[in-house]
């Protein structure tokens, strides 16, 4: 509930106008039956009856109006609270550690920041308000019927009393299953994105009709959760519904009896009646917003499950010695997991500010986590790594992500034009220096041959692109960047030998002006680094030249053997 209150707080202000409004009109209606019976005393006893029938009308639009507007309030009000929210989610999901997000499904974070925090948002506003109100607009009815009639107020709340328990024993079985349900929905959708995620692999696997059966299961169990809630939102409704069918009879049978002995008007009879009638309207607002509150408070849970995870946070900026190795690992151990054994183990070595440094190794040697380890994806878990001759945990992550380019193993392409993915890691990049970057990684004759050129749309994930050109299209994203240390995970491994040859001299031109580290999975590639570090089981085995690894160290004369395919 606090969690709830913290995202109202900022909306109190038209949340409380919005409640005036509802309980103007709630008196207006409250109003009505006594307005209906001075109608019927009126014409009992055959005076004029105009005054009295264009009050009650008055009473009727008025009342119509301000619950219009009322409405709409509320409804402006949740569409604001669901804005900051998604705001404050999904700002939160993009700064949360590498470490959170490997734990996470995709498809369930989506659907947190769209089906739970529109479940917040009714809550936030409708739900909270139309509670409220409904408590204050039954208060005031019951207070008119016992000005009326306390024996027939005394019938009408026993009633009400036998039905509300049953109500009350409900409500707290809708959390548990709000939050079941929703949950479920998350499921689906983190199966659903699984699936598109590969969905190239899927077919090329023949294996649509058990991703089906796997969404399927998914939908099935979200449909079961849903009517499992169903189930009980029928149950409250109908009970509201029955509480004023019941409370009717009951009154219509010791009013009509009364009135007939002669110890109640006929018109306080059809007032208390009527009465009778408005509270469906409160007792309905009270019960769905107590629904609502129910399922609010299990979206406020599944948000505040993401809000609790631990975020990226930033160092304290300190000097930079002018002079030393651009890249320091001293003795750094690392393990994604504390169960695991570690994936780096006493890691020592340095990154000259120019040139460049080639990474081999078997597979699972390593190599990609030192990439991560030097963008902050992750920290080590023992010793320091430092950039510029300070730790990299002294740096603020923007500074430092600022002086880096990643080209990944995957090359990542967003949904999108050419040129904004060509820009994405540099947006303020001139024209020129575009141009220049197409040129260098042969990709300038194949944006000439688009009938869009460079505004054409590439598709989700770069469907439309070869894989060489999504490689291609990462590579001159991070030059355009013009970094300090330039990382590249196999940055061509998909392409044909002439762009490879004209990527290896572009590299070797960049070398001579930053620092450059690549994964090496191809022998000319590491021929011509100035530096190669060969890791095995998580631990550097030998740094040295090619001719001079080639001489001393067994492992990496067994890979240029096989032109380092592993």
């Amino acid at each position: 509930m606090r969690t709830l209150l913290l995202h109202v707080r900022p909306h109190r202000n038209a949340l409380l106008v919005a409640g005036v409004l509802g309980l103007v009109g709630a008196a207006a209606g409250l109003a009505q039956p006594l307005a209906a019976r001075e109608v019927i005393e009126a014409l009992a006893a055959d005076e004029p009856v105009g005054r009295a029938i264009l009050f009650l009308t008055a009473l009727v639009v008025a009342a119509a109006f301000v619950t219009a507007l009322h409405f709409w309030l509320l409804e402006r009000t949740a569409q604001r609270v669901v804005l900051q929210a998604r705001r404050g989610l999904t700002s939160r999901v993009l700064r949360l550690r590498m470490g959170e997000i490997d734990a996470l499904a995709p498809g369930d974070l989506v659907s947190r920041a769209t089906s739970d925090t529109t479940l917040l948002g009714e809550v936030a506003s409708t739900g909270l308000v139309q509670s409220l109100n409904g408590i204050v607009s039954l208060l005031g009815a019951v207070v008119l019927m016992a000005v009326l009639d306390v024996p027939l107020l005394v019938v009408t709340l026993l009633v009400l009393v036998v039905i509300g328990a049953a109500v009350g024993f409900v409500l707290p079985r809708i959390l548990r299953a709000t939050e079941r349900a929703q949950a479920a929905v998350g499921e689906m959708g983190a199966v659903l994105e699984r699936a598109l995620g590969a969905i190239r692999t899927v077919k090329a696997s023949g294996a649509e009709a058990r991703e089906a059966e796997a969404l399927d299961r998914a939908a099935t169990h979200a449909y079961r959760e849903g009517m499992r809630n169903a189930r009980y939102q029928a149950v409250i409704g109908t009970s509201t519904g029955l509480a004023i069918q019941v409370s009717f009879l009951a009154v219509l049978g010791v009013g009509g009896a009364r009135v007939a002995a002669g110890s109640l008007p006929v018109g306080d009879l059809i007032a208390f009646l009527l009465y009778l009638f408005y509270l469906s309207e409160p007792i309905s607002g009270i019960a769905s917003g107590a629904t609502q509150l129910q399922a609010g408070l299990a979206a406020v849970q599944r948000l505040r499950e993401v809000e609790d995870l631990a975020v990226e946070t930033d160092g304290v900026t300190a000097a930079v010695p002018a002079d030393g190795p651009l890249v320091r690992f001293d003795e750094v151990t690392f393990r994604y997991r504390d169960d695991r054994p570690p994936v780096l183990d006493d890691v020592s070595f340095t990154i000259p500010a120019r040139g460049l440094v080639a990474v081999v190794g078997p597979s699972g040697a390593g190599k990609t986590t030192l990439f991560a380890l030097l963008e902050r994806f992750y920290e080590p878990t023992e010793g320091e790594i430092a950039f510029a001759g300070r730790d990299l945990r002294a740096w603020p992550r923007d500074e430092l992500r600022a002086e880096i380019a990643y080209v990944e193993q995957e090359a990542p392409v967003l949904a999108g034009s050419l040129r904004a993915n060509l820009l994405y890691a540099a947006p303020e990049a001139s024209e020129h220096a575009l141009h220049t970057a197409l040129a260098t990684t042969r990709l300038d004759g194949f944006v000439a041959s688009l009938s869009a050129g460079l505004d054409t749309e590439v598709g989700a994930r770069g469907a439309t692109l070869s894989g060489g050109e999504r490689q291609r299209v990462a590579i001159a994203r991070a030059l355009l960047r013009s970094p300090r240390l330039l990382l590249l995970d196999e940055a061509a491994s998909q392409l044909d030998a002439v762009n490879e040859m004209a990527l290896r001299d572009a590299v070797a031109a960049a070398a001579a002006e930053r620092a450059i580290v690549a994964i090496a999975h191809r022998l000319s590639t590491v021929v011509a680094a100035d530096r190669i570090v060969v890791l095995d089981g998580g631990r550097v085995r030998a740094v040295g030249t090619h001719r001079e690894l080639v001489e001393g160290d067994e492992l990496y004369r067994e890979l240029a053997a096989t032109q380092l395919t592993a």
